[in-house]
């Protein structure tokens, strides 16, 4: 059952406070590998401009989740809106409204930054006599400015994260989602990247959607989180209501997730999935 606080009577995509002006909104989305639910008819709205964590252990369905979202995957049923858009009906529509940066590194690395970007620029249809003028302007806004003529595989784990937002960003999206987006960096190049990402949200009004398993991360930078559980939303509000919504004293977000997540574990992909994670580690590392 989940816990949508502080009102719990009150449908996620119906409060008062997301329902005019949300910019994702999932109903009843759900995903199935054969008989395992990943994800089973989930619900929520996030509204423009916020940044909404979301949280669970490993096996949770948050990637499966975000998968769907950003038309990578499916759903086997139910439907989301991003943008105004069906992630079933609209899907290339979403992908132009939309940036994503995965898990694992997804620039090239034999290919300089600038070359990267100018490849995404294209891709995106950026018009010819503006490309140059926006990705100037996004290497300077990441910091990257004196090493966009660089190869990439001479960049650290940090300035590769860096450039994987830039170009994620470089259309000017409505929506980022980042899926664990600062796994294998050490913490001054986390605070790093989220101090970029804070900086998109401020400037262009961009909504963050993000995975993590830091809950440091979430309790900085979240306008309101939700916690997946064995497929479900098993709690969602603010990181304030969280952590007082299971009576007594105050408790600490390790505490409400340990409540809220449970022992859930990964069920399938386990080794598919241990493996992406130390690879991304070590060639972000």
């Amino acid at each position: 059952m989940m816990h949508t606080l502080p009102n719990k009577s009150v449908h996620p995509c119906l409060r008062q406070d997301v329902m005019n002006d949300s910019v994702i909104e999932l109903k009843a989305l759900s995903r199935r590998f054969g008989n395992l639910i990943a994800v089973d008819s989930i619900s929520l709205c996030v509204k423009a401009g916020e940044v909404f964590g979301l949280l669970g252990s490993n096996g949770a369905g948050k990637t499966t989740a975000i998968k769907m979202l950003t038309t990578l995957l499916p759903p086997s049923s139910g439907d989301a809106l991003v943008a105004g858009l069906s992630i079933k009906t609209q899907s290339v529509g979403v992908r132009r409204a939309i940036g994503y940066v995965p898990q694992a590194v997804s620039v090239d690395g034999s290919l300089t930054g600038y070359e990267n970007l100018l490849i995404f620029a294209k891709l995106y249809d950026i018009p010819g006599r503006e490309r140059e003028k926006r990705i100037r302007e996004t290497l300077e806004f990441m910091g990257l400015s004196g090493d966009g003529r660089r190869l990439v595989n001479e960049y650290s784990g940090g300035m590769v994260r860096r450039l994987e937002i830039a170009l994620s960003t470089l259309h000017r999206p409505k929506v980022l989602f980042l899926d664990e987006p600062t796994v294998g960096l050490d913490p001054i190049a986390r605070d790093a990247v989220w101090n970029l990402l804070m900086g998109l949200r401020d400037k262009y009004g961009t909504t963050l959607f993000f995975t993590t398993h830091y809950m440091e991360e979430a309790e900085s930078y979240c306008d309101r989180i939700a916690i997946m559980q064995m497929g479900t939303i098993a709690a969602m509000g603010t990181c304030t209501e969280l952590e007082a919504s299971f009576g007594g004293r105050s408790h600490s977000l390790n505490e409400v997730f340990s409540h809220y997540a449970g022992n859930s574990q990964e069920t399938v992909g386990s080794f598919r999935k241990s493996s992406t994670d130390r690879a991304t580690a070590e060639r972000l590392g």
